[in-house]
């Protein structure tokens, strides 16, 4: 038996269901490990209970922990009969199992699981595992029941300890109390009083984003920590790794239908769906409004208010079977603001059918009410349709949600999940050719200088300015030229205008509009190829608009010369190229049809950040998830206040490119709320992570179930934010088509018929991303800029120090295998191995002898080696890789610079140090391109003259050379110089050769610089 000891330090839970009949529940836990099995105190009448109690467990082999499991079970306390009620479960692998002192684990929030389909279950509950050699196993052979009522062993429990061991009861065991009184925190064996805003066990997390206030907690705050836990047999990077689950998804065998045909990327999810359709005949004195109140246990949902004499409802409710508190549901009529009912109607849940897609919807039908004396004469009539179904069901999207109750009115339309498309984005091509006879404002001030005319183009918020007309002996001031493209971003439909301004500028940042003419886009000719379209002249308006002048006859008037183009033969790019989800042109006559279709299932997420801090409820994430491919975003219903959401929605794409990127983002709700304590300043919603998947790297029709880390990058370093749980399929419709897809250029023709400059498509970009924004902030519920930013990687070109050197060592490892083979290379010139460099010299001459073969063998070898590296390939679709990322262990230096603004809002002195140490990166850096110009250079100067005796001697060698080459066979030159560059050590000299040495004394450009 090892001398270290299992501890489970049991925090607290939060969120339990209640279980005594009062709203409320006596909670404990009990803990199993290895045939031991002990359990806590019992925290009477308390939804909230914090224990913070250490059980100590003996390991017998700590190499076997890996497959070893704790299972943590959570119990009430019914004192009347000496029994007790399940309250929930969670079983954790020894994987998660740490080696670090106590005050350096981090704790584990871990959601409450069923023992049974039919266990109703909720909340969470926080421990800590770790093992450690200071603490002891209490007496008792590692059964202890710490007070509170009677522990009652399992028959199986009972036979592996046949030993001494014996159920403790609470009145025989007070000294046993006593000394587990001891080991508890003194601070905190008391219950704290729920009056002053107790600790809620989900808090002892840290909170991302802005600081939080959290109650102090002793022993069970982190200081310093950064990341997530540190399992024990994970190196400290298995935290961020990519785990595959096996989710129930569809439903089941024993549940396939034609709804789990069409759903089979999610687990079903069953509902009770109750449809209040309108009423008739309310007895109601006066008239006025009345409304709807539907009830099931706890819950309690509310229709819209409605006119007596126009009683139409029509509204849906939805609740969870999970959460299903009682067998009947009731619907009332009331007036409003009043608590007295009109009538009344109930159904038993057991007589409720049940309803599967794509069966029609059930109609409603007319029940009569009771009214509060029981009379059903004079209660009225409603309207009702009572089934349970999944979230299949039509209903689902738009019903109200038991799990909402607690959102205020104007927040209900913000949870709802969604489908939003992205506009239609075009790139617009402004060409200003030239201007005639334009007519300058101040006639006594031109005279005396020299007009410098521009032409201001604007669109929307979009302004892009020409460059100043230059002067030109075959024109006049007066006609000015500038032949210039402008590029801009538009969106059908077509609202802007394109307004043109000539101005002069009379002075420093002051100009002088001398001309203007305005443009409706949507009269704009579009075009599909590269093929020019005519020119216009349009006569510019030199009033301005100014109601006090008086427009004359127009007899002679400027003009301006522009060509303006809707292109619709180019992509507009408004993600990150390389993250790019759609590269498809903007006109649909160039498109091409789909060659594979998208599924994905969007099951939930795990152990999330509690995002704010709800007022009772303690740290609490109201989570939903937004998933971007191409066009088309979806958004996932938000579910309130929990930390292990489940959605369980399926969506679909079609794909026309292999090689594209579906993003999904999770984010927290901040209009849930009306005045949340943290979180969602000012209405925006906070990130919580990220994942993308590349569509090329998942087998076709293989379906990917894994929880994917959501890794964010703060100040304060590198956070897990919780799991994705995804699962994925790609199908692919011809197989032929997609590999014909490989073969095909990345981006539309036009691209590469009239390529836009880099800056110019980094600045379409920026202008693409606002008007996505934009238009997606007009939708209900809208998508916030937040959102889309974050999802489309508006900041991915700030600079970055970690990104730097990064992207530095992905270059290195790019260029590992020239060094690898340079070392190869050498060992076979030293003959390290002489049997290995006999090989080399014998296959060199065949190779010589033999050219032919040269070509082929190349590419037999390169097939035998991908043949090879198959077995090996990576079964699992990649992720956020930390790694590689360079995020773990950067200095704090580093991310605070990385999150700081633009413009820089740091002190002088901290820009000061960062600009001393880019100065210093600057100077290595320049110091090799230096290096690699001086090379370049002296290959220039073999034959420059610039030393008249090294070009002579270049000149001489390459005369005799040219001669020798002729004469002698290349095959044997070739043979030669192998011979000779492979010839054993012992035949060598150490100094550098002749033509090294030649080559390093040539002269560079560097005796010119200053």
């Amino acid at each position: 038996m090892s001398k270290e000891k299992l501890v489970v330090e049991v925090l607290g839970a939060h969120n339990l269901m209640p279980k005594d009949g009062e709203g409320s529940s006596s909670a404990f836990v009990e803990v199993e490990f290895e045939g031991q099995r002990q359990r806590t105190q019992v925290k009477y009448k308390d939804l909230n209970p914090v224990w913070n109690e250490k059980l100590v467990f003996h390991v017998n082999d700590v190499a076997d922990l890996p497959y070893r499991t704790i299972e943590v079970n959570v119990f009430n306390e019914k004192r009347s009969n000496n029994s007790r009620n399940f309250l929930g479960k969670v079983r954790v692998s020894g994987t998660s199992i740490a080696r670090e002192r106590q005050e350096e684990v981090n704790p584990q929030l871990h959601a409450l699981d069923k023992r049974s389909l039919f266990s109703h279950v909720r909340g969470e509950i926080t421990f800590k595992l770790y093992l450690s050699d200071k603490e002891h196993v209490k007496s008792g052979g590692g059964v202890v029941v710490v007070s509170g009522g009677v522990s009652k062993k399992s028959k199986n429990f009972h036979q592996q300890s046949t030993n001494t061991n014996t159920v403790v009861q609470n009145h025989q065991q007070t000294a046993g109390v006593q000394e587990n009184k001891k080991v508890t925190h003194p601070n905190l064996t008391n219950k704290p009083d729920p009056g002053k805003g107790d600790l809620k066990p989900v808090v002892i997390t840290s909170i991302p984003g802005p600081p939080v206030p959290v109650p102090a907690m002793n022993n069970t705050a982190v200081p310093g920590s950064v990341g997530g836990r540190v399992g024990l047999f994970s190196g400290g990077s298995n935290e961020y790794s990519l785990k595959e689950t096996n989710p129930h998804l569809g439903g089941g065998l024993l549940n396939k239908d034609k709804t789990s045909a069409t759903y089979d990327l999610v687990e079903q999810m069953q509902y009770l769906y109750i449809r209040v359709v309108k009423g008739r005949d309310i007895p109601v004195v006066g008239g006025g409004e009345v409304v709807a109140e539907v009830k099931l246990g706890n819950y309690r949902g509310i229709t819209k208010r409605v006119a007596l004499n126009n009683a139409e409802w029509d509204q849906v409710f939805a609740f969870s079977k999970d959460t299903i508190q009682s067998s009947m549901v009731e619907i009332f009529v009331k007036e409003r603001d009043k608590d007295d009912f009109l009538g009344r109607v109930w159904f038993d849940l057991n007589e409720v059918p049940k309803r599967v897609p794509p069966d029609s919807q059930l109609a409603p039908q007319w029940y009569r009410m009771d009214d509060k004396r029981g009379d059903r004469a004079k209660g009225g009539e409603v309207m009702v349709a009572i089934w349970f179904g999944t979230q299949a069901d039509e209903a689902f999207s738009e019903a109200w949600h038991s799990k909402a109750a607690n959102v205020h009115l104007d927040g209900l339309c913000s949870i709802q999940s969604k489908i939003y498309l992205s506009p239609k984005l075009w790139y617009l091509r402004v060409s200003v050719i030239e201007a005639q006879d334009v007519v300058l404002g101040d006639k006594g001030t031109s005279l005396m200088r020299y007009p410098e005319l521009n032409v201001k183009v604007q669109v929307g918020n979009q302004v892009l300015k020409t460059r100043v007309a230059p002067a030109m002996a075959n024109r006049s001031l007066s006609n000015p030229f500038w032949n210039e493209d402008l590029m801009f971003v538009v969106a059908e439909p077509f609202e802007d205008y394109v307004m043109l301004s000539v101005e002069d500028r009379v002075g420093p940042n002051r100009e002088e509009v001398v001309g203007r003419v305005v443009l409706p886009v949507s009269v704009i000719t579009r075009r599909l190829d590269s093929k020019e379209v005519g020119s216009r002249w349009y006569n510019l308006d030199g009033h301005m608009g100014n109601p006090n002048e008086v427009k004359s006859v127009v007899r002679f008037a400027s003009r301006i010369h522009i060509r303006a183009t809707l292109d619709g033969g180019y992509h507009v790019l408004d993600e990150a190229t390389m993250y790019s989800s759609d590269v498809r042109p903007t006109a649909k006559q160039l498109w091409k049809p789909h060659i594979g279709v998208l599924e994905m299932g969007i099951l939930g997420a795990s152990n999330l950040m509690p995002m704010k801090i709800k007022e009772g409820k303690g740290g609490s994430t109201d989570a939903y998830c937004v998933a971007k491919y191409g066009q088309k975003w979806v958004r996932s219903r938000t579910v309130v206040d929990s930390l292990a959401p489940k959605w369980n929605e399926q969506y679909t794409w079609e794909v026309f490119d292999p090689c594209t990127v579906i993003t999904i983002g999770v984010f927290d709700n901040s209009r849930v709320d009306k005045n949340p304590t943290g979180g969602g300043v000012g209405g925006r919603d906070s990130r919580i992570g990220k994942v993308r998947i590349r569509l090329s790297t998942l087998e076709s029709d293989r379906v990917y179930t894994h929880a994917y880390p959501l890794l964010v990058l703060h100040p304060s370093g590198m956070k897990k934010m919780g799991e994705l749980h995804l699962a994925v399929r790609f199908s692919c419709a011809n197989m032929i088509n997609m590999l014909h897809m490989y073969t095909m250029p990345l981006l539309p023709k036009m691209h590469y018929v009239q390529p836009l400059s880099v800056n110019q498509l980094d600045s379409l970009r920026y202008q693409a991303l606002n008007v996505v924004a934009s238009r997606l902030s007009r939708t209900e519920p809208s998508l916030g800029r937040e959102v889309v930013e974050y999802m489309l990687d508006h900041d991915s070109h700030m600079w970055s120090m970690r990104k730097s050197k990064a992207n530095f060592f992905r270059l290195t490892n790019v260029l590992a295998w020239l060094v690898s083979m340079n070392r190869l290379i050498e060992g076979m010139r030293n003959w390290n191995t002489p049997i290995y460099s006999s090989m080399f010299v014998v296959t060199f001459m065949t190779m010589v002898l033999m050219p032919e073969l040269i070509v082929p063998s190349i590419l037999l070898g390169f097939a035998v080696i991908g043949l090879w590296k198959y077995r090996f390939r990576p079964r699992y679709p990649p992720h956020m890789d930390t790694r590689l990322s360079y995020a773990e262990g950067v200095p704090p230096d580093e991310l605070d610079e990385e999150f700081d603004s633009f413009p820089t809002s740091r002190s002088a002195e901290v820009v000061r140090i960062r600009y001393d140490r880019l100065r210093s990166v600057a100077g290595r850096i320049q110091t090799v391109v230096g290096d690699m110009a001086t090379q370049g250079e002296r290959f220039q100067a073999l034959l420059s003259w610039r030393d008249p005796r090294a070009s002579f001697l270049c000149v001489v060698v390459c005369f005799f050379a040219a001669i020798g080459f002729y004469l002698v066979p290349i095959r044997w030159v070739v043979a030669v110089w192998g011979l000779y560059l492979l010839r054993p050590p012992r035949f060598r000299n150490k100094l550098p050769s002749s033509a090294v040495s030649f080559f390093k004394r040539l002269p560079t450009m560097a005796d010119s610089m200053l």
